[in-house]
C-alpha cells in the first residue's frame, strides 16, 4: 500500500530528477520489444530497426519504466533496457527541452508555447512517481522525450552501455506478488536527487 502521508515522502519536492548516476553517466531505461531490445543489449547499440527520426522517451525512474511496461508484460514492451547514457548528453537534452504542455507562468500564451515546442528536439513531462504496487506518489516523475537531433544523438554519441534488466524486472514483481515487500525494494537500483542546476530545470516546471 502506498505511503504517501510518510514524512520522507512529503519531504520529497514535486519537481526533481531521480537517477540512478555516476560522476559522468546517468541510467534511464526504456522497454521494446525483444527483436529491438534483445539486439542492443547484445551489442550495445540500438539496431538499424530502431528508428532515429521517432520520438523516444527516456525515464530515469526504474519504478516508473515498471508501471510503464507493467514489468515487462505489456506486448511489445516485453525487454526492459537499462541505458546507460552521458550526463552531458542528457543535460544538453534538458537545456533544450520544451515542456509537453501549456503552462500559464512559465509560457508567455499558448502560441509562443506551441512555436517552442515545434522547434524543441526534446520534450519533458512530468507523472506521477510509482510505488511498488504501481500506486501514485505525491511527486513526480521525469521522463524525457527525444526527437530528431536528440533522439539521433542520444542513439549514436550518448550511449555507453545497454544492459537488458528484464530479470531484475521480474525477480522484483515476484517479491511484490509474494508480499515480500523489503525484499522487493533491497533488489531496486539506488536512485538519488540528480545534481542538475537551476538554470536548466526552471523552463521545465508546471
Amino acid at each position: 500500500m502506498s505511503t504517501v502521508n510518510d514524512q520522507s515522502l512529503a519531504a520529497e519536492p514535486k519537481f526533481r530528477v531521480r537517477a540512478r548516476y555516476t560522476d559522468t553517466t546517468i541510467t534511464v531505461y526504456q522497454a521494446y520489444r525483444p527483436a529491438i531490445g534483445l539486439a542492443a543489449a547484445r551489442t550495445g547499440r540500438f539496431p538499424a530497426e530502431w528508428k532515429r527520426d521517432r520520438m523516444t522517451w527516456i525515464k530515469p525512474s526504474f519504478l516508473w519504466m515498471m508501471y510503464r511496461c507493467g514489468w515487462g508484460t505489456k506486448e511489445g514492451q516485453e525487454t526492459v533496457l537499462a541505458v546507460e547514457i552521458d550526463r552531458a548528453g542528457f543535460e544538453w537534452a534538458l537545456r533544450h527541452a520544451c515542456l509537453s504542455h501549456y503552462v500559464s507562468g512559465v509560457h508567455t500564451d499558448r502560441a509562443s508555447w506551441k512555436r517552442e515546442l515545434g522547434r524543441a528536439p526534446a520534450r519533458v513531462q512530468w507523472d506521477p512517481e510509482r510505488d511498488l504496487h504501481h500506486n501514485a506518489l505525491p511527486y513526480r516523475s521525469l521522463q524525457l522525450g527525444l526527437a530528431g537531433e536528440a533522439s539521433r544523438r542520444y542513439a549514436d554519441e550518448w550511449v555507453v552501455g545497454i544492459e537488458d534488466v528484464t530479470p531484475l524486472a521480474r525477480e522484483v514483481h515476484a517479491s511484490v506478488r509474494a508480499g515480500q515487500r523489503e525484499r522487493a525494494g533491497a533488489l531496486l537500483p539506488e536512485e538519488r536527487a540528480y545534481p542538475v542546476g537551476e538554470d536548466v530545470l526552471a523552463h521545465l516546471r508546471g
